[in-house]
């Protein structure tokens, strides 16, 4: 079972920042490139069954990303007092996780993603339990996965898929009905290669 002191010692570590390009050396990426701040919340919720990690499957709707499995996150608005303050209204506006129900526990490096935005993941622990409220239109589903599913590295594989014309690998951790993918899976297995050095 995975405890709180386990992601703690993880989060003291270091690595490098991520990418989406990560597993594609050979992409050449434009000179000069501006990327937008955006900020996301990885809600742990420790319990007696054991800890799990809160994700949303965001909406079939959306413009961007629909129907992906994603953490409660977005863009670092000009109001936002931080990339932190971002991450925790973000997901208080997407599954209506109160912030002060949630204690940082730390930070994982930046990720870069294939749309242009540079990610800061939040780890914290969601303090008690709560009834999640998606927002409608954008969240389509509010649902945990076992922390120590997502802990094992050797739970992701590389897949890859066409993006753009070309083949593009990626980092995938499927679980039961759910893929997950692309950054999400990206930055749990940063964590998780983090907890298993």
């Amino acid at each position: 079972m995975i405890e709180r002191a386990q992601i703690e010692t993880a989060l003291a570590g270091s690595s490098p920042a991520s990418s989406d390009y990560d597993l594609n050396p050979g992409i050449v990426l434009p000179e000069g490139r501006v990327l937008k701040p955006a900020a996301v919340l990885v809600p742990i919720l420790f319990a007696k069954g054991g800890a799990r990690v809160i994700l949303t499957k965001r909406a079939a709707t959306l413009k961007h990303h629909p129907g992906q499995i994603a953490f409660p996150g977005g863009r670092v608005d000009a109001e936002d007092a931080s990339n932190k303050h971002a991450a925790l209204r973000e997901a208080q506006e997407e599954i209506g996780l109160d912030p002060k129900n949630v204690r940082v526990l730390g930070s994982l490096p930046p990720h870069e993603t294939v749309t242009s935005y540079s990610v800061t993941p939040f780890v914290g622990e969601v303090l008690a339990p709560f009834e999640p409220v998606p927002e409608m239109g954008e969240v389509a589903e509010v649902f945990t996965v076992p922390l120590a599913f997502v802990m094992r590295p050797e739970n992701f594989r590389i897949e890859r898929r066409r993006w753009r014309g070309v083949w593009r690998s990626y980092y995938a951790a499927p679980y039961g009905p759910y893929y997950i993918w692309g950054a999400t899976a990206r930055i749990l297995k940063g964590l998780a290669d983090r907890g298993a050095a």
